[in-house]
């Protein structure tokens, strides 16, 4: 096969409507775009979401709730996710999203303590729990706070 033996699937490609080439085609005359007024203008129209000065709906309904922008993102992870780790190894922010259990960079990370841990690893995070800093002590590791 070559390039010149492609072809396009039936369907794919649909021809543009010539609008304006007279009463034959059916959209001839006006064009489709009806009898003066702003949508007949060069240019005319009006932006998304106008209602022709009446007021708008996203302006007529209740608005509630609060958005903090100063709120900071921070994922959780449990102690007994950490145990997919090797023993004696170095857990930060970078080795939990290579092992997938963080999908991206989070303002701050927190080590909760459900689940339980054999290995012995040193864990660097932001936040603990107390029960999860007790148990990664317990199994002979160290909870570091960034």
């Amino acid at each position: 096969m070559e390039l010149h033996d492609l072809v396009s699937v039936k369907g794919s490609k649909k021809k543009s409507k010539r609008v304006g080439r007279g009463h034959g085609s059916g959209w001839g005359k006006t064009a489709g775009k009806g009898h003066k007024g702003q949508n007949a203008r060069s240019g005319g129209g009006v932006r998304p979401g106008f209602e022709g000065g009446q007021m708008p709906l996203q302006r007529r309904i209740p608005k509630r709730g609060f958005n903090n922008i100063f709120a900071q993102k921070v994922v959780a992870i449990n102690v007994g996710e950490l145990e997919k780790f090797g023993e004696g190894s170095v857990i930060d922010i970078n080795e939990l999203i290579n092992m997938g259990l963080v999908k991206r960079k989070f303002d701050k990370i927190k080590i909760l303590g459900n689940g339980n841990i054999t290995k012995s690893f040193t864990v660097k995070a932001h936040l603990f729990s107390k029960s999860a800093a007790e148990k990664i002590e317990a199994a002979g590791g160290k909870a570091e706070v960034i």
